[in-house]
Protein backbone atom coordinates (compact mmCIF):
# COMPACT_ATOMS: atom_id res chain seq x y z
CA UNK A 1 0.00 0.00 0.00
CA UNK A 2 2.69 2.51 0.96
CA UNK A 3 1.53 6.02 1.85
CA UNK A 4 -2.20 6.75 1.53
CA UNK A 5 -3.04 9.12 -1.31
CA UNK A 6 0.54 10.26 -1.90
CA UNK A 7 0.52 9.98 -5.69
CA UNK A 8 -2.71 12.01 -5.83
CA UNK A 9 -1.19 14.64 -3.55
CA UNK A 10 1.92 14.95 -5.73
CA UNK A 11 -0.19 15.25 -8.88
CA UNK A 12 -2.14 18.12 -7.27
CA UNK A 13 0.70 19.98 -5.54
CA UNK A 14 3.67 19.50 -7.86
CA UNK A 15 2.58 18.21 -11.30
CA UNK A 16 5.83 19.48 -12.83
CA UNK A 17 7.67 16.77 -10.85
CA UNK A 18 5.79 14.07 -12.77
CA UNK A 19 6.29 13.34 -16.46
CA UNK A 20 5.25 10.63 -18.86
CA UNK A 21 8.09 8.71 -20.48
CA UNK A 22 8.63 5.96 -23.02
CA UNK A 23 10.56 2.83 -21.96
CA UNK A 24 13.16 3.62 -24.63
CA UNK A 25 14.19 6.68 -22.60
CA UNK A 26 15.58 4.28 -19.97
CA UNK A 27 18.03 2.74 -22.43
CA UNK A 28 21.16 1.47 -20.65
CA UNK A 29 19.80 2.51 -17.25
CA UNK A 30 19.95 0.21 -14.23
CA UNK A 31 16.50 0.15 -12.62
CA UNK A 32 15.85 -1.32 -9.14
CA UNK A 33 12.59 -3.28 -9.25
CA UNK A 34 10.46 -3.87 -6.18
CA UNK A 35 9.96 -7.53 -7.04
CA UNK A 36 7.10 -8.38 -4.68
CA UNK A 37 4.77 -5.87 -6.35
CA UNK A 38 6.02 -7.06 -9.75
CA UNK A 39 5.10 -10.70 -9.02
CA UNK A 40 1.82 -9.70 -7.38
CA UNK A 41 0.72 -8.04 -10.63
CA UNK A 42 1.11 -11.30 -12.56
CA UNK A 43 -0.74 -13.33 -9.95
CA UNK A 44 -3.64 -10.91 -9.61
CA UNK A 45 -3.93 -10.36 -13.38
CA UNK A 46 -4.48 -14.07 -13.94
CA UNK A 47 -6.96 -14.29 -11.05
CA UNK A 48 -8.72 -11.28 -12.58
CA UNK A 49 -9.40 -13.43 -15.65
CA UNK A 50 -10.93 -16.08 -13.42
CA UNK A 51 -8.11 -18.59 -13.82
CA UNK A 52 -4.57 -19.47 -12.84
CA UNK A 53 -1.73 -20.54 -15.12
CA UNK A 54 -0.62 -23.96 -13.97
CA UNK A 55 1.43 -26.76 -15.48
CA UNK A 56 0.30 -30.36 -16.01
CA UNK A 57 1.22 -31.16 -12.40
CA UNK A 58 -1.10 -28.41 -11.13
CA UNK A 59 1.74 -26.12 -10.01
CA UNK A 60 1.08 -22.39 -10.28
CA UNK A 61 3.42 -20.88 -12.91
CA UNK A 62 1.83 -17.52 -13.76
CA UNK A 63 4.45 -15.63 -11.73
CA UNK A 64 7.28 -17.32 -13.66
CA UNK A 65 5.66 -16.88 -17.07
CA UNK A 66 5.01 -13.20 -16.44
CA UNK A 67 8.48 -12.60 -15.00
CA UNK A 68 10.23 -14.37 -17.88
CA UNK A 69 8.25 -12.56 -20.56
CA UNK A 70 8.17 -9.04 -19.09
CA UNK A 71 11.84 -9.08 -18.08
CA UNK A 72 12.82 -10.07 -21.61
CA UNK A 73 10.87 -7.05 -22.86
CA UNK A 74 12.81 -4.81 -20.46
CA UNK A 75 16.09 -6.13 -21.87
CA UNK A 76 14.90 -5.48 -25.43
CA UNK A 77 14.34 -1.85 -24.47
CA UNK A 78 17.94 -1.76 -23.21
CA UNK A 79 16.85 -1.54 -19.57
CA UNK A 80 19.07 -3.26 -17.00
CA UNK A 81 16.74 -4.57 -14.27
CA UNK A 82 17.99 -5.16 -10.73
CA UNK A 83 15.52 -7.28 -8.75
CA UNK A 84 15.15 -6.40 -5.07
CA UNK A 85 13.38 -8.73 -2.62
CA UNK A 86 11.84 -7.99 0.78
CA UNK A 87 13.60 -9.17 3.92
CA UNK A 88 12.12 -9.41 7.41
CA UNK A 89 9.23 -7.03 7.93
CA UNK A 90 9.88 -4.40 10.63
CA UNK A 91 8.02 -4.78 13.92
CA UNK A 92 6.26 -1.49 13.22
CA UNK A 93 4.47 -3.21 10.34
CA UNK A 94 2.99 -6.00 12.48
CA UNK A 95 -0.43 -4.33 12.85
CA UNK A 96 -0.66 -3.68 9.09
CA UNK A 97 0.34 -7.26 8.28
CA UNK A 98 -2.36 -8.61 10.60
CA UNK A 99 -4.93 -6.31 8.93
CA UNK A 100 -3.96 -7.74 5.55
CA UNK A 101 -4.22 -11.31 6.81
CA UNK A 102 -7.66 -10.61 8.21
CA UNK A 103 -8.75 -9.21 4.83
CA UNK A 104 -7.48 -12.36 3.12
CA UNK A 105 -9.35 -14.58 5.58
CA UNK A 106 -12.53 -12.58 5.02
CA UNK A 107 -12.08 -12.77 1.23
CA UNK A 108 -11.62 -16.55 1.43
CA UNK A 109 -14.94 -16.86 3.28
CA UNK A 110 -16.68 -14.63 0.74
CA UNK A 111 -15.12 -16.64 -2.09
CA UNK A 112 -16.51 -19.89 -0.67
CA UNK A 113 -20.00 -18.36 -0.54
CA UNK A 114 -19.70 -17.09 -4.12
CA UNK A 115 -18.60 -20.53 -5.30
CA UNK A 116 -21.62 -22.14 -3.61
CA UNK A 117 -23.90 -19.62 -5.28
CA UNK A 118 -22.17 -19.97 -8.66
CA UNK A 119 -21.63 -16.19 -8.87
CA UNK A 120 -18.75 -15.94 -11.34
CA UNK A 121 -18.32 -12.17 -10.99
CA UNK A 122 -17.96 -12.31 -7.20
CA UNK A 123 -15.76 -15.40 -7.45
CA UNK A 124 -13.26 -13.44 -9.56
CA UNK A 125 -13.46 -10.38 -7.29
CA UNK A 126 -12.85 -12.29 -4.06
CA UNK A 127 -10.26 -14.61 -5.64
CA UNK A 128 -8.15 -11.54 -6.47
CA UNK A 129 -8.33 -10.44 -2.82
CA UNK A 130 -6.85 -13.73 -1.64
CA UNK A 131 -3.69 -13.37 -3.71
CA UNK A 132 -0.36 -13.09 -1.92
CA UNK A 133 3.20 -13.82 -2.99
CA UNK A 134 4.55 -16.84 -1.12
CA UNK A 135 8.12 -17.58 -0.02
CA UNK A 136 8.23 -20.46 -2.51
CA UNK A 137 7.21 -18.15 -5.38
CA UNK A 138 9.88 -15.63 -4.34
CA UNK A 139 12.51 -18.38 -4.28
CA UNK A 140 11.46 -19.60 -7.73
CA UNK A 141 11.61 -16.03 -9.04
CA UNK A 142 15.14 -15.58 -7.66
CA UNK A 143 16.24 -18.78 -9.37
CA UNK A 144 14.78 -17.70 -12.71
CA UNK A 145 16.31 -14.21 -12.51
CA UNK A 146 19.78 -15.58 -11.78
CA UNK A 147 19.49 -18.09 -14.64
CA UNK A 148 18.67 -15.15 -16.92
CA UNK A 149 21.99 -13.58 -15.90
CA UNK A 150 20.48 -10.72 -13.89
CA UNK A 151 21.28 -9.48 -10.37
CA UNK A 152 19.21 -10.35 -7.31
CA UNK A 153 19.45 -8.12 -4.23
CA UNK A 154 18.11 -9.25 -0.86
CA UNK A 155 16.98 -6.47 1.46
CA UNK A 156 17.35 -6.93 5.19
CA UNK A 157 13.92 -5.34 5.66
CA UNK A 158 11.70 -3.43 3.21
CA UNK A 159 12.57 -3.77 -0.49
CA UNK A 160 11.65 -0.10 -0.99
CA UNK A 161 14.36 0.88 1.50
CA UNK A 162 16.98 -1.14 -0.36
CA UNK A 163 15.87 0.30 -3.71
CA UNK A 164 16.24 3.80 -2.26
CA UNK A 165 19.71 2.97 -0.90
CA UNK A 166 20.81 1.75 -4.34
CA UNK A 167 19.51 4.99 -5.87
CA UNK A 168 21.20 7.22 -3.29
CA UNK A 169 24.50 5.38 -3.79
CA UNK A 170 24.29 5.95 -7.55
CA UNK A 171 24.22 2.20 -8.26
CA UNK A 172 20.90 2.44 -10.10
CA UNK A 173 19.08 5.25 -11.88
CA UNK A 174 15.61 4.75 -10.41
CA UNK A 175 13.19 2.54 -8.50
CA UNK A 176 10.32 0.84 -10.35
CA UNK A 177 7.36 0.21 -8.05
CA UNK A 178 3.70 1.03 -7.40
CA UNK A 179 4.38 1.73 -3.70
CA UNK A 180 4.54 5.44 -2.95
CA UNK A 181 6.69 5.01 0.15
CA UNK A 182 9.73 4.38 -2.06
CA UNK A 183 9.88 8.18 -2.25
CA UNK A 184 9.62 8.44 1.54
CA UNK A 185 12.58 6.06 1.88
CA UNK A 186 14.63 8.47 -0.26
CA UNK A 187 14.38 7.30 -3.87
CA UNK A 188 15.12 10.33 -6.04
CA UNK A 189 13.59 8.93 -9.25
CA UNK A 190 10.54 6.67 -9.10
CA UNK A 191 9.14 4.91 -12.17
CA UNK A 192 5.47 3.88 -12.12
CA UNK A 193 3.57 1.49 -14.42
CA UNK A 194 6.61 0.20 -16.28
CA UNK A 195 5.86 -3.31 -15.03
CA UNK A 196 2.28 -3.16 -16.35
CA UNK A 197 1.23 -5.09 -19.42
CA UNK A 198 1.46 -3.00 -22.60
CA UNK A 199 -2.08 -4.12 -23.40
CA UNK A 200 -3.34 -1.97 -20.51
CA UNK A 201 -1.99 1.15 -22.27
CA UNK A 202 -1.23 2.90 -18.96
CA UNK A 203 1.33 5.70 -19.43
CA UNK A 204 4.68 5.20 -17.69
CA UNK A 205 5.39 7.96 -15.17
CA UNK A 206 8.68 9.27 -13.83
CA UNK A 207 8.54 11.17 -10.53
CA UNK A 208 11.50 13.36 -9.59
CA UNK A 209 11.80 13.66 -5.81
CA UNK A 210 14.25 16.59 -5.90
CA UNK A 211 11.70 18.52 -7.94
CA UNK A 212 8.94 17.57 -5.49
CA UNK A 213 10.88 19.19 -2.64
CA UNK A 214 11.81 22.25 -4.68
CA UNK A 215 8.23 22.85 -5.85
CA UNK A 216 6.53 22.25 -2.50
CA UNK A 217 9.18 24.02 -0.42
CA UNK A 218 9.36 21.05 1.95
CA UNK A 219 12.55 19.63 3.41
CA UNK A 220 13.00 15.85 3.20
CA UNK A 221 12.25 15.56 6.93
CA UNK A 222 9.02 17.50 6.45
CA UNK A 223 8.07 15.34 3.46
CA UNK A 224 8.51 12.25 5.65
CA UNK A 225 6.26 13.86 8.27
CA UNK A 226 3.59 14.53 5.62
CA UNK A 227 3.70 10.83 4.67
CA UNK A 228 3.44 9.67 8.30
CA UNK A 229 0.51 12.01 9.00
CA UNK A 230 -1.25 10.87 5.79
CA UNK A 231 -1.17 7.29 7.07
CA UNK A 232 1.31 4.62 6.03
CA UNK A 233 2.07 0.92 6.54
CA UNK A 234 3.40 1.65 10.03
CA UNK A 235 0.64 3.83 11.52
CA UNK A 236 -2.76 5.34 10.73
CA UNK A 237 -1.48 8.74 11.85
CA UNK A 238 -4.11 11.15 13.17
CA UNK A 239 -7.77 10.46 12.47
CA UNK A 240 -9.28 13.45 10.68
CA UNK A 241 -6.09 14.25 8.78
CA UNK A 242 -5.81 13.04 5.20
CA UNK A 243 -3.01 13.69 2.72
CA UNK A 244 -4.22 17.21 1.81
CA UNK A 245 -4.59 18.25 5.43
CA UNK A 246 -1.26 16.63 6.35
CA UNK A 247 0.47 18.66 3.63
CA UNK A 248 -1.09 21.98 4.65
CA UNK A 249 -0.44 21.37 8.36
CA UNK A 250 3.23 20.50 7.90
CA UNK A 251 3.57 23.58 5.69
CA UNK A 252 2.00 25.65 8.48
CA UNK A 253 3.48 24.08 11.63
CA UNK A 254 6.67 22.45 10.31
CA UNK A 255 6.63 19.09 12.15
CA UNK A 256 4.42 16.34 13.56
CA UNK A 257 5.18 17.44 17.12
CA UNK A 258 3.80 20.91 16.44
CA UNK A 259 0.77 19.49 14.60
CA UNK A 260 -0.07 17.28 17.60
CA UNK A 261 0.24 20.32 19.89
CA UNK A 262 -2.10 22.28 17.61
CA UNK A 263 -4.85 19.63 17.47
CA UNK A 264 -4.67 18.12 20.98
CA UNK A 265 -7.76 19.94 22.25
CA UNK A 266 -9.81 19.56 19.06
CA UNK A 267 -12.47 16.84 19.07
CA UNK A 268 -12.42 16.24 15.30
CA UNK A 269 -8.82 14.99 15.46
CA UNK A 270 -7.84 11.75 17.20
CA UNK A 271 -4.15 11.00 17.62
CA UNK A 272 -3.37 7.27 17.27
CA UNK A 273 -2.38 5.58 20.52
CA UNK A 274 0.39 4.65 20.31
CA UNK A 275 1.70 6.94 17.58
CA UNK A 276 5.42 6.06 17.25
CA UNK A 277 6.17 8.74 14.67
CA UNK A 278 9.83 9.10 15.71
CA UNK A 279 10.43 5.37 15.21
CA UNK A 280 8.74 5.57 11.81
CA UNK A 281 10.92 8.53 10.87
CA UNK A 282 14.01 6.54 11.83
CA UNK A 283 12.80 3.59 9.76
CA UNK A 284 12.32 5.73 6.65
CA UNK A 285 15.78 7.26 7.11
CA UNK A 286 17.75 4.13 7.95
CA UNK A 287 20.40 3.06 5.43
CA UNK A 288 20.72 -0.47 4.06
CA UNK A 289 24.16 -2.10 4.07
CA UNK A 290 25.37 -2.33 0.46
CA UNK A 291 28.65 -4.17 1.13
CA UNK A 292 27.36 -7.52 -0.15
CA UNK A 293 25.44 -6.09 -3.13
CA UNK A 294 26.64 -7.44 -6.48
CA UNK A 295 25.06 -5.91 -9.57
CA UNK A 296 26.83 -8.17 -12.04
CA UNK A 297 25.09 -8.93 -15.35
CA UNK A 298 26.05 -12.19 -17.10
CA UNK A 299 25.06 -14.31 -20.09
CA UNK A 300 21.85 -16.33 -19.58
CA UNK A 301 22.35 -19.94 -18.57
CA UNK A 302 20.53 -21.59 -21.47
CA UNK A 303 20.76 -25.15 -20.26
CA UNK A 304 19.88 -24.10 -16.72
CA UNK A 305 16.77 -22.31 -18.02
CA UNK A 306 15.75 -25.37 -20.05
CA UNK A 307 16.24 -27.60 -17.02
CA UNK A 308 14.20 -25.31 -14.75
CA UNK A 309 11.45 -24.03 -17.03
CA UNK A 310 11.00 -26.92 -19.46
CA UNK A 311 11.89 -30.05 -17.53
CA UNK A 312 10.84 -28.94 -14.06
CA UNK A 313 8.04 -26.44 -14.72
CA UNK A 314 6.85 -27.95 -18.05
CA UNK A 315 7.11 -24.81 -20.20
CA UNK A 316 7.12 -25.23 -23.98
CA UNK A 317 10.74 -25.79 -25.02
CA UNK A 318 10.49 -23.99 -28.36
CA UNK A 319 9.05 -20.90 -26.68
CA UNK A 320 11.72 -20.91 -23.98
CA UNK A 321 14.57 -21.28 -26.49
CA UNK A 322 13.13 -18.48 -28.63
CA UNK A 323 12.98 -16.20 -25.57
CA UNK A 324 16.55 -17.09 -24.62
CA UNK A 325 17.60 -16.16 -28.16
CA UNK A 326 15.90 -12.77 -27.73
CA UNK A 327 17.73 -12.24 -24.42
CA UNK A 328 21.10 -13.01 -26.00
CA UNK A 329 20.47 -10.49 -28.76
CA UNK A 330 19.92 -7.75 -26.17
CA UNK A 331 23.35 -8.19 -24.57
CA UNK A 332 25.20 -6.16 -27.19
CA UNK A 333 22.56 -3.45 -27.11
CA UNK A 334 22.61 -3.12 -23.32
CA UNK A 335 26.41 -2.81 -23.24
CA UNK A 336 26.34 0.31 -25.44
CA UNK A 337 26.42 3.72 -23.83
CA UNK A 338 23.38 5.96 -23.87
CA UNK A 339 22.99 7.83 -27.16
CA UNK A 340 22.85 11.21 -25.43
CA UNK A 341 26.34 10.63 -24.05
CA UNK A 342 27.76 10.38 -27.58
CA UNK A 343 25.76 12.95 -29.51
CA UNK A 344 24.85 16.50 -28.74
CA UNK A 345 21.39 17.47 -29.96
CA UNK A 346 21.57 20.62 -32.05
CA UNK A 347 18.39 22.61 -32.61
CA UNK A 348 17.33 23.21 -36.22
CA UNK A 349 14.88 25.90 -37.25
CA UNK A 350 11.90 25.05 -39.44
CA UNK A 351 13.09 27.44 -42.18
CA UNK A 352 16.54 25.78 -42.23
CA UNK A 353 14.97 22.34 -42.52
CA UNK A 354 12.67 23.42 -45.36
CA UNK A 355 15.56 25.07 -47.22
CA UNK A 356 17.66 21.93 -46.93
CA UNK A 357 14.82 19.73 -48.19
CA UNK A 358 14.19 22.07 -51.14
CA UNK A 359 17.87 22.05 -52.12
CA UNK A 360 18.01 18.26 -51.87
CA UNK A 361 14.95 17.98 -54.09
CA UNK A 362 16.46 20.28 -56.70
CA UNK A 363 19.73 18.36 -56.76
CA UNK A 364 17.91 15.05 -57.04
CA UNK A 365 16.07 15.99 -60.27
CA UNK A 366 19.13 17.68 -61.71
CA UNK A 367 17.50 21.08 -61.75
CA UNK A 368 19.84 23.96 -62.36
CA UNK A 369 19.92 26.16 -59.29
CA UNK A 370 18.17 29.47 -59.87
CA UNK A 371 19.59 32.76 -58.82
CA UNK A 372 18.07 33.59 -55.44
CA UNK A 373 15.52 36.36 -55.45
CA UNK A 374 15.59 39.40 -53.21
CA UNK A 375 13.59 37.86 -50.41
CA UNK A 376 15.91 34.85 -50.33
CA UNK A 377 18.94 37.15 -50.24
CA UNK A 378 17.48 39.02 -47.33
CA UNK A 379 16.80 35.78 -45.45
CA UNK A 380 20.31 34.55 -46.07
CA UNK A 381 21.76 37.85 -44.94
CA UNK A 382 19.82 37.86 -41.74
CA UNK A 383 20.81 34.26 -41.10
CA UNK A 384 24.52 35.05 -41.62
CA UNK A 385 24.25 38.01 -39.31
CA UNK A 386 22.95 35.63 -36.63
Amino acid sequence: MGVKGLFKLLADECPDAIKEIQPESLFSRKIAIDTSTFLYQFLIAIRGNGMDLTNESGELTSHLRGLFSRTTKFLEYGIKPVFVFDGTAPKLKAVEIEKRREKVRDAEKQLAVAEEQGDDEKMIMFAKRTVRVTKEQNDEAKKLIRLMGLPVVQASSEAEGMCAALCKAGLVYATATEDADSLTFGTDILIRHITFSEARKVPIQEINMSRVLTTTGLTMDQFIDVCILSGCDFSDGIKGIGQKKAFSMIKEFGSIEKVIEAVKDKKNYIVADPFPFQEIRDLFKQTENLDSVDLKFTEPDEEGLIEFLVKEKQFDETGVRNTISRIKKTKGKASQGRLDSFFKVIGTSISDTMTKKREESQNKVGTKRKRPNKSTQVKKKSKSEK
